[in-house]
């Protein structure tokens, strides 16, 4: 149980860490240089982005806390649910509904990157605080096994 548990901090502090990353420094970044060399990087990230590694840490955060909840008892339980549930509303719900169809907007042309950078990255920054928040909730759930 206590690999588990670890495994599922690691998990939520390497998404938190890769939201709050972009948020922090790609898309200003993005947003110091031309629109039209902003829009063509952000295209080639959201291509190269969508990999292994993506997928076991999105993926895998909550699906790891979630067995996690189902293994502990007690509060350890309830904090290790209450992880999956933030995680998977906070990050994979926002991205599935608000930044993936974003990022194939502004892939297939049909968004300008000065009407994307702010929204996205709001929402962005909304994902990197539901994160951090689930990360605190495994760490709670980890001071009670």
């Amino acid at each position: 149980m206590l690999v588990l548990a670890l495994i599922t901090l690691v998990l939520h502090g390497a998404l938190t860490g890769l939201f709050y990353s972009f948020s922090m420094s790609v898309m200003p970044g993005l947003n110091a240089i031309d629109p039209a060399q902003a829009e063509a990087a952000m295209r080639s990230i959201n291509r190269k982005i969508q990999n292994g590694w993506l997928y076991l840490i999105f993926l895998g955060s909550p699906l790891a806390a979630l067995a996690a909840g189902f293994l502990a008892d007690g509060m350890a339980a309830t904090w290790f649910f209450a992880a999956a549930g933030v995680n998977f509303l906070g990050s994979f719900v926002v991205t599935m509904a608000i930044n993936v169809p974003m990022n194939n907007a502004i892939d297939a042309g049909k968004l300008s990157y000065q009407d994307y950078s702010p929204r996205w990255t709001a929402f962005n920054t909304l994902r990197t605080v539901a994160s951090a928040a689930g990360l605190v909730l495994v760490g709670l759930g980890l001071t009670e096994l």
